[in-house]
């Protein structure tokens, strides 16, 4: 934290429908929050946005 300001990292995921628990929880446990689940740019699936803040 600088200055009182967080700076964030931010990675975005593919998400397998039968496999969205397992997926975020190991993003989790790495310190990543899930932010938001959108549809994948083709319409097909879904793609998670996360972020962590820096080291």
């Amino acid at each position: 934290m600088t200055n009182g300001i967080t700076r964030w990292e931010y990675a975005t995921i593919p998400l397998i429908v039968h496999a969205t628990k397992a997926i975020l929880d190991q993003w989790g446990s790495d310190g990543w929050e899930l932010v938001q689940v959108v549809t994948g740019p083709d319409g097909n699936g879904l793609v998670a946005y996360l972020k962590r803040p820096l080291s």
